[in-house]
């Protein structure tokens, strides 16, 4: 049996993810910074066609940037939109979006119409694409009277379902009275347009609720036509039914079912044309009746059907083609055949194409003098036009610009000036629809800035891509230069490729491109230079892999997978099984390099793979495991290897011996290979490390040694089952000494005093020290003096501390291992720092900027790199608030610290207190700690918005006033100015009456409202106001007491005699009638109800057979009156899919009881539908529901 492996490698690091990265920097390298002046932008907008629900509120979107921030307008068909002068519009704050309330009174349909919105600033105007606002609609279905349909089997049937015109269309299907899917075929199916098609009807297509509905989804209503009726006559029931009419002499018979060749039922004719639109779905569609039932085929004629876009559906009846292009022009031809014949027709499809992108216009920054050129292309079919606006406004009457010159498509700009500012607007438009972009000219004078972090890290894994990125702005445009180190020469040559955006490539990163990347930036205003830091990863490989393995059932296996990683990645390996996770299972022993199954059984078949990730690579590698069953008969038994035996080394030298070995009994199955390990009993008695493995043919292998390690050596046979037991060790072979190979690693120089240099290593492992004596030779000097080596020899330790030295210099270290041989290698040099001290000065020149009530900005001047004496870890600004301006009691201080990392000299103060005094002082801070403080700046935030009020009590109701109580706000956040109460009536739908608004004194804390009305429950709004503005409000409800007189005159009429009187006729009234009922049921007599309504049933009223889950009383038909009722406010679906109870008479909830129904997507019913909901009865035809005791009770009141 051949071993399967299976091994997947991928690497993140390299292009994938660096060039997604890459992509996102050129887009942004577009972008003007945004505390820069520029034209505005439109951000956001709502689709050009917008159909809105009729029951929400109407949303517009349009959002902007600019600097200055831009001012927003709208027009509507076409004019000026003021929407200060309607109630029910509001604009949202730093916004252009639209809120249109219709929940609070008004209409959907008052506010179609198309919208467009201008976002406006000192440097241009953008404006939003047009906006058309429709409000979605679900009419109900038009009466008509339906007859059934009586139709010989074999015969071909269409049941029209003409379903109302709303906007968007309904989704169309059939079901029946149970609600269930009404099953379709190759000979049943439901066509585009909503009919439903037989090919040939067969006895079983016999029933009378065929019914077809319509889901209106944007309203979440669903309208149902009345039921059609389809009856099937067969050839032997009417046979039947003609003998029983003619004598015996007579001749009879009905012509038998025959069959017949294919006729289309749609589309008709032979020929017809199609026209779609270029990037829609081209749906086409062939019915045919025919008997047996035709089978229909697609072709195009002179060409294929396009491969991956071409889908049938419908039994194959609908051929479906997405994404169409001008190439899918031609006809398409359906062909309908059976056994007796066919029939075909021939489809003219034409694509047309609405106006899309060639070049959009792009955005253009511009120094004063400098040339630029606006482009905007496009196509379609018909050709568009391409028209160019300025501001809003068409060019041709535009205000002039003697630096613009428009040519068609472009439009070129010489020698501009800030003036020239301004934002063009593109229209591509033809007969099928438009395109518009905006697209601005800012002319700025900016010096260079690099957007990019400094000293930002790019770690890299080795053989793959680096991107080193150098964001940029500036106007001219930036000239960019790269450097590696900081006195290195400029990068040039293929190894290289520098991009537009700033960004270098090195395609194919090897370990010398570690280091420092100095980009320089540099235009006629300036230069500016950014460095970056770029570490070379070791790949992540495995090199013991998981291989293939047969078990058998109740055995134990296990996949090895040994890794090898760069050491300053910290590795994470996961085991899956069949690419899932590995059962929750105990039997699964997940080890360090390996993954063990204990008594395996069948379901533990499948691919193992062992997957190895690190933060910026991940490989990974599969094999197969299967599970037999036990041997067929005993004489055969499969089973692991017996270890080999008579181990044997021979040909010993300093570096290498030979190993030999006698292979044990292999059980059966086939040794794949051996596995050898080593034992080193001079630095690591009894552990046993892997060597190597070969190929079980093999029985002889030459070994690499290291100096001065004591060798044993076992062999472990590997078969399909498993692994055997270990070989007895061979005899010990003791390599000679010899000079270290390597050096120590991980060598660093931190001080730990300001005296000092503390140098640390890792120490080597016992058998790399390849002889006896081990020692480190340290060596340090300073650096950029100089100075001679000074050196010292350490005995086998991982740390020096030398004394004395000058506070932060840097060092070059470098530490040599030597035994009683001799020295290791030259070791490589590496820069460390004595220790760091505390900063010697304060930051300087600390000014605030006070923003607004809540956020300043602090700015100071850098400390002398040379006064840090440390690493610069940046500066914190120590800031606490000294009083409240609004409250004089002073309250504990509480220091807050915000710490900028890096040489950062301005920074952002956020969550102040409004109207309040702070202080505020910065130092500096290295590794050691804080420098001294700057001296405290005093600043003050300006007033803000009040919180809430602490209370609102409502106390005192009387007839038609109430008494309201408040607390002032806790955080006043300036000087009240007053408080606002505003009040309305609720009535006993929760309808909310006319607002009233009251401004009150801020010295007042009470007030009594008069001339309310009695008994009505009233919802109050208070909130108090500074010269900022309101802030949040609170709401409390209270209600005034009832007129006296009126609850007197109520109770009176209980106590009237008449009333008495009238109560009791009506209790003895329904005693006489219980009494006779039940003298009547003694005597056997019955009502004969049940016959007569059999007799007389309303055909509109169909009852229903309780064992077969339909419905007893359903109406299916209402009166005239009834059927055309407009649709109610409250009549269509609510937006949580609850039905209510005022819908529409033709809707399927009327036939629930109180558990609202619900469609699945595909139209199938969900929910249980038993009873229904009361209706009031048309005039002259009474409800069939069955009279109830309230009901009853309700006809004598």
């Amino acid at each position: 049996m051949q071993p399967k492996i299976m091994m997947k490698k991928k690497s993140i690091s390299a292009s994938k993810a660096s060039l997604v990265l890459f992509l996102c920097q050129m887009i942004s390298a577009l972008d003007v910074p945004l505390d820069l002046s520029q034209p505005p932008t439109i951000t956001q907008q709502s689709p050009k066609d917008y159909i809105v629900d009729p029951r929400e509120n109407i949303v517009i979107q349009c959002e902007a940037k600019g600097k200055p921030p831009p001012s927003f307008s709208w027009t509507r068909n076409g004019t000026h939109f003021d929407i200060d002068k309607d109630a029910q519009v509001t604009m949202k704050p730093n916004s252009g979006t639209l809120v249109i309330n219709i929940m609070n009174g008004g209409k959907a349909e008052a506010y179609e119409g198309v919208y467009q919105c201008t976002a406006r600033n000192e440097r241009g105007a953008a404006i939003s694409n047009n906006i058309v606002i429709r409000p979605s609609r679900s009419p109900l279905w038009t009466k008509e009277k339906l007859e059934p349909n009586q139709v010989r089997e074999g015969d071909s049937l269409v049941l029209h379902c003409r379903p109302p015109v709303g906007l968007p269309p309904p989704i169309i299907f059939w079901m029946d009275n149970a609600f269930q899917r009404l099953p379709q075929s190759e000979r049943v199916s439901q066509g585009l347009n909503g009919d439903l098609y037989f090919s040939n009807v067969q006895p079983e297509d016999t029933r009378e609720d065929y019914i077809c509905y319509a889901r209106f989804n944007h309203t979440q209503t669903i309208q149902q036509k009345q039921p059609i009726s389809v009856k099937v006559f067969s050839m032997d029931s009417l046979n039947d039914t003609i003998a029983a009419n003619l004598s015996d002499t007579d001749i009879y018979g009905a012509r038998p079912v025959t069959e017949r060749q294919p006729v289309l039922l749609t589309p008709t004719g032979s020929t017809s044309t199609k026209v779609e639109l270029r990037g829609n779905v081209l749906l086409l569609e062939c019915i045919a009746a025919g008997l047996p039932t035709p089978v229909i085929r697609w072709i195009k004629e002179g060409g294929e059907l396009p491969a991956n876009r071409t889908f049938f559906e419908n039994f194959k009846k609908t051929l479906k083609i997405t994404d169409v292009s001008e190439a899918d022009s031609g006809n398409y031809k359906c062909i309908a055949r059976n056994t007796l014949g066919s029939a075909h027709h021939v489809i003219s499809v034409t694509v047309k194409a609405a106006p899309y992108w060639i070049t959009a216009p792009r955005n253009l920054v511009l120094s004063p003098g400098e040339d630029g050129t606006l482009i905007c292309r496009a196509n379609g079919n018909p050709k568009p036009s391409i028209s160019w606006l300025a501001n809003g406004v068409p060019i041709a009457i535009a205000p002039e610009d003697p630096s613009r010159k428009v040519d068609g498509d472009t439009i070129i700009f010489s020698q501009v000036q800030e003036r020239s500012s301004a934002v063009y607007q593109c229209n591509a438009s033809n007969e099928y629809g438009y395109l518009l972009a905006n697209a601005f000219v800012n002319v700025l004078a900016e010096p260079p800035r690099i957007l990019t972090p400094a000293n930002k890290l790019y770690q890299v894994i080795a053989d793959s891509p680096a991107l080193l990125d150098c964001a940029y702005f500036g106007s001219p445009k930036p000239e960019i230069e790269w450097f590696k180190g900081v006195k290195g020469s400029i990068l040039r040559g293929s190894e290289y490729i520098f991009h537009d955006n700033g960004t270098l490539e090195i395609p194919v990163a090897q370990k010398d491109s570690t280091g420092a990347y100095t980009c320089v930036a540099r235009n006629k205003l300036g230069k500016i230079q950014n460095e970056v830091q770029l570490e070379i990863k070791d790949p992540t490989v495995i090199i013991k892999q998981p291989e293939y393995k047969v078990i058998q059932r109740y055995g134990q296996v296990s996949f090895e997978c040994i890794i090898k990683h760069d050491s300053t990645l910290l590795p994470t390996v996961i085991w899956l099984k069949d690419n899932d996770e590995l059962p929750d299972d105990e039997r699964f022993l997940v080890g360090k390099d390996n993954l063990t199954i204990m008594n395996v059984t069948d379901k533990d078949d499948g691919t193992y793979t062992c997957i190895v990730n690190t933060t910026l690579d991940s490989v990974s590698a599969s094999a197969v495991l299967t599970v037999v069953a036990a041997p067929p008969t005993p004489a055969v038994i499969y089973a692991r290897p017996n270890p080999p035996f008579d181990l044997e080394l021979t040909g010993q030298l300093e570096r290498s011996v030979e190993l030999s070995w006698i292979p044990g009994d292999e059980n059966n199955s086939p040794i794949t290979n051996f596995v050898i390990e080593y034992e080193d009993g001079l630095h690591e008695p009894g552990v046993w490390h892997y060597q190597t493995e070969v190929p079980g043919t093999q029985t002889t292998v030459q070994l690499k040694l290291s100096p001065y390690v004591n060798y044993s050596f076992r062999v472990i046979a590997v078969n399909e089952i498993g692994r055997s037991q270990p070989s007895e060790p061979s005899e010990q072979y003791l390599t000679k000494s010899a000079n270290p190979d390597e050096n120590p690693s991980n060598v660093q120089g931190i001080g730990s005093e300001p005296d000092n240099l503390v140098i640390t290593w890792e120490s080597l492992k016992g058998f790399q020290s390849n002889g006896p004596g081990l020692q480190y030779k340290v060596s340090w000097r300073q650096k950029d003096v100089d100075d001679e080596w000074t050196s010292v020899i350490v005995a086998n330790v991982s740390k020096y501390i030398v004394s004395g030295t000058p506070t932060f210099v840097p060092y070059e270290i470098k530490v040599q291992a030597l035994n009683d041989l001799g020295y290791a290698p030259e070791p490589s040099e590496v820069i460390g720092h004595s220790g760091e001290d505390l900063p010697m000065v304060a930051p300087g020149n600390v000014q605030v900027h006070v923003i607004n009530s809540t956020l300043a900005k602090v700015h100071w001047d850098p400390v002398p790199l040379k006064t840090v004496r440390g690493h610069l870890q940046g500066y914190k600004v120590y800031y606490w608030k000294v009083q409240s301006l609004s409250r004089r009691s002073r309250r504990h201080v509480e220091k807050k610290i915000l710490t900028f990392r890096g040489n950062k000299t301005f920074g952002m103060l956020p969550g102040l207190e409004p109207y309040s005094t702070y202080k505020l002082n910065v130092r500096v801070a290295n590794g050691k700690g804080e420098g001294p403080a700057s001296p405290d700046k005093v600043f003050r935030t300006p007033e803000g918005v009040p919180s809430s009020p602490s209370f609102l009590k409502i106390t005192n109701p009387t007839l038609d006033s109430l008494t309201l109580e408040w607390g002032s706000p806790t955080h006043p956040n300036g000087v009240l100015t007053s408080y606002i109460l505003k009040f309305q009536p609720i009535n006993n739908t929760h309808e909310l009456g006319p607002l009233v608004e009251i401004r009150i004194p801020a010295n007042e804390s009470s007030l009594i409202l008069k001339n309310l009305n009695y008994s009505t429950r009233y919802k109050f709004y208070f909130n108090a106001q500074t010269s900022v503005g309101s802030g949040n409000q609170i709401t409390e409800e209270a209600v005034t007491i009832m007129d006296e007189a009126m609850a007197s005159r109520q109770v009176d009429i209980a106590t009237q005699g008449w009333f008495i009187g009238l109560m009791c006729a009506v209790a003895l009234l329904i005693l006489i009638l219980l009494i006779v009922c039940f003298i009547r049921r003694n005597k056997g007599g019955k009502y004969p109800v049940k016959e007569k309504e059999d007799a007389h049933a309303d055909p509109e009223i169909q009852p229903m057979k309780e064992d077969d889950g339909t419905f007893g009383e359903y109406r299916s038909l209402e009166s005239d009156a009834e059927d055309h009722k407009p649709l109610k406010k409250g009549s269509r679906t609510p937006s949580d899919r609850t039905v209510k109870k005022e819908d529409s008479d033709d809707s399927l909830v009327d036939y629930g009881e109180g558990v609202n129904g619900q469609f699945n997507e595909d139209g199938s019913f969900i929910g249980q539908y038993s009873g229904k909901k009361e209706k009031e009865p048309a005039e002259g035809n009474e409800s069939s529901e069955a009279p109830s005791p309230v009901n009853a009770m309700n006809s004598f009141v």
